[in-house]
């Protein structure tokens, strides 16, 4: 396994981690994910530990905590050998003060994931939305101080737009608080939108990018072809509507030159695909899933190997999609160009 640093933190991270999204599923979207109990989510652990895989990621809202109960209880007695990365700030039930980010909630939300998760602290703890009813000044200073108080070690956001990410790390700065190193945020190659903006604020702030469904919500597992209706047991039939959106004809045009370099390299489709994120700028993590120990195996195989700079630029062509305003003038036009040259030529 590869390791990298997280961000402008010193907390070494591997390039891949476990996803317990699948743990104790229940609902209509975690219930399609998988139902994974005690027993099997520790087997799943036992392979990613002899993998060198040592970060699990989970939320408080993934089947009303369920998740983090499982994963607690899967990690029993070997809490030092693993990061637990947790995520809160999204509805967890009806009343006025079971959203958002206030003070309150977040005292409340951390102390119950400790709780569910069997432990005395969160290595990685993120805010799942950016709450635009709680002043950041109140978010930052919550965090430090359970930073302070031991419960969290490092600080992430999740799915924060670019201004509510820099006036987040800006008002950290001003009033010398813990700032965010990670964003645990969306990226795969039927979805790029991560690469306009989130990116060079990456690459230019130190937070590095923790990613979730590098598969494109399912549809780049391989079995996604043209023509041919999903099969029975893909969970697209279930959850398509809660992931994010693709033409179709860019999905297949990307899957076509997937299948492409898989009979070339002998890797899986899916293999590849996370390949390709490993190599993007300010990526430090991708997060995998499964739900089972043959799923997991199969992305396990993604590390070790690269992909050679002529099949990157092969999957670079076909998965590029024009920017929208006001990022397109710099991705077309040469004099707005030479002014802002492109974050990923500068990384590489």
């Amino acid at each position: 396994m590869e390791y990298r640093r997280l961000g402008a933190s010193g907390l070494t991270v591997p390039a891949l981690s476990f996803g317990a999204g699948t743990f104790g599923g229940s609902g209509p979207l975690f219930g399609a994910w998988g139902n994974t109990d005690a027993r099997e989510a520790r087997r799943l652990v036992d392979i990613c530990l002899d993998a060198g895989i040592t970060m699990f990621d989970t939320a408080d809202v993934y089947s009303d905590g369920a998740s983090e109960e499982v994963l607690g209880q899967a990690i029993k007695g070997r809490r030092d050998t693993v990061l637990i990365s947790t995520k809160s700030g999204l509805p967890t039930g009806d009343g006025p003060n079971d959203a958002g980010t206030s003070r309150a909630r977040l005292i409340r939300s951390v102390d119950a994931a400790l709780r569910r998760l069997g432990t005395d602290y969160i290595d990685l703890f993120q805010l799942h939305a950016f709450d635009a009813a709680t002043p950041v000044e109140e978010v930052v200073g919550t965090l430090d101080d359970l930073v302070r108080d031991g419960k969290i070690r490092y600080l992430g956001a999740s799915n924060f737009a670019g201004w509510q990410l820099m006036k987040s790390l800006a008002t950290a700065d001003r009033d010398h608080r813990r700032r965010y190193v990670a964003h645990q945020v969306y990226y795969s190659l039927i979805g790029r939108d991560y690469e306009w903006e989130l990116l060079p604020l990456g690459l230019d702030q130190g937070v590095g990018a923790v990613v979730w469904s590098p598969l494109g919500w399912g549809r780049l597992t391989g079995k996604i072809r043209r023509d041919t209706p999903p099969p029975s047991a893909s969970r697209l039939h279930a959850t398509a509507a809660y992931g994010p959106p693709v033409d179709d004809e860019h999905l297949f045009q990307v899957v076509d030159v997937l299948e492409e370099l898989s009979r070339e390299t002998g890797r899986a489709v899916p293999q590849i695909a996370v390949n390709w994120l490993l190599q993007r700028p300010t990526v430090a993590t991708v997060i995998v899933g499964a739900r089972n120990e043959a799923q997991l195996r199969q992305n396990i195989g993604a590390v070790g190997w690269s992909l050679t700079p002529e099949q990157t630029a092969r999957l670079d062509a076909v998965s590029s999609r024009t920017a929208p305003y006001p990022y397109f003038p710099y991705q077309r036009q040469e004099g707005f160009a030479r002014l802002n040259p492109s974050p990923i030529a500068i990384a590489s």
